[in-house]
């Protein structure tokens, strides 16, 4: 197995490409700590690296996060061993009847048209360019004009995250869709 890495704009978190699915077109999980409540065991053997704070899985990738006091050239032989013992294990990537997928944006019935509009364009324009950086960002509520969004993986924590909120999706969906005033971040419900 060969495992490419990318470097991300959160100089904290690094993007893993395994060559293999990952989510797929599951979705994408998020995890920050390591407890009983994670449901990967892949995301379980990343944390067993001292150091690692934060495992996401999106389609093809993991972008991993670290302490600040750690270096990527420690850390980046044992996460390499561990996402190729986990995909030699034949473990799945999920634990069976994990709701760690409801990282999503996509249009649902119950949404007025504003909501759909606004999600359409996360999906459509958004989202595919956030995952190129290891991350996601995905739609939370719209309410009294602001638009609230949960930022994942290379995003959460990354120094850029905030002008990439004000000055590139506040913009955009502005231009678009004229109620939406503004876009702030909100924390994960992980």
């Amino acid at each position: 197995m060969f495992i490419q890495t990318e470097p991300t704009p959160n100089p904290a978190t690094l993007k893993f490409l395994p060559g293999e699915e990952v989510m797929g077109r599951q979705g994408t999980a998020n995890f920050t700590s390591n407890d009983e409540h994670v449901k990967s065991p892949l995301a379980r053997k990343l944390f067993e690296v001292e150091g690692i704070t934060g495992v996401f899985l999106g389609g093809d990738f993991i972008t991993i996060t670290k302490e600040d006091s750690r270096e990527w050239q420690t850390l980046k032989p044992q996460i390499l061993g561990g996402i190729m013992e986990h995909y030699t294990s034949g473990q799945p990537i999920l634990d069976q009847g994990s709701d760690a997928t409801k990282a999503t944006s996509s249009a649902s019935e119950g949404d007025d048209e504003l909501v759909s509009q606004i999600k359409e364009l996360l999906d459509t324009r958004v989202r595919p360019a956030v995952a190129q950086d290891g991350g996601d960002i995905v739609f939370h509520k719209f309410e009294d004009g602001v638009v609230y969004l949960e930022m994942h993986g290379a995003c959460s924590g990354c120094p850029s995250s905030t002008a990439t909120l004000k000055m590139g999706i506040e913009n955009m969906l502005r231009y678009y869709v004229p109620e939406v005033q503004a876009v702030e971040p909100v924390m994960a419900e992980y």
